[in-house]
């Protein structure tokens, strides 16, 4: 199963300043539910773990990151990630492109495109249920970014020394219990009334 997913904010410090977090998988991955690297094979690739708790389901992924391009005069990047289901039962590859641009006022806009395509337990919850989890998953490491970022702007945090723990992982209880519901209805032959 592939979906894309497109998403753009706005982030309220220098493009320098969010170029230099964004860059750095050290830094990024802490703001991320569930992710934590865990050996840096080089300066381009890096190895990682992330896990997953949607209802009773918890899902978790060995894989490896790939940093295909990073371009600090354009603040354009490339990054492909692979991974596969610690128990076998599937994978997952994600190719991510993102661009910053310079909004003035210290405003960066950053924009990103990822391609997700899954294999195995997953993929049974369908692209509708893949893309509400990432929505999810995409707002709290928004929160997480833009509260690290702030706290290296007031200096709670060192731009240079380690970053908090990685952020815990997504419990996405309610979509779970809302895909079972519409799963009932469709046995059923019911469809959910619009409000």
């Amino acid at each position: 199963m592939k979906t894309n997913i497109n998403k753009t904010f706005l982030v309220e410090r220098p493009i320098n300043e969010v170029w230099n977090f964004l860059s750095d998988p050290t830094k990024i991955v802490t703001c991320v539910p569930g992710a934590k690297l865990t050996e840096k094979i080089d300066d381009q690739n890096y190895k990682g773990a992330v896990t997953m708790k949607i209802g009773p389901v918890v899902t978790s992924f060995n894989g490896q990151i790939k940093l295909v391009q990073l371009d600090e005069a354009t603040h354009t990047m490339e990054i492909h990630g692979k991974g596969v289901d610690t128990k076998g039962k599937g994978s997952a590859d994600m190719v991510l492109t993102g661009n910053l641009v310079d909004n003035g006022n210290q405003t960066t806009e950053v924009t990103n495109n990822m391609e997700i395509s899954i294999t195995g337990k997953l993929a049974q919850f369908g692209s509708r249920m893949i893309v509400d989890v990432s929505d999810m998953v995409f707002e709290q490491f928004l929160s997480n970014f833009k509260n690290q970022l702030q706290a290296v702007a007031d200096g709670a945090i060192s731009n240079e020394g380690p970053l908090p723990e990685e952020a815990k992982p997504l419990n996405a209880v309610s979509l779970f219990f809302s895909m079972i519901w519409s799963s009932m209805l469709k046995l059923f032959g019911k469809a959910p009334k619009d409000s």
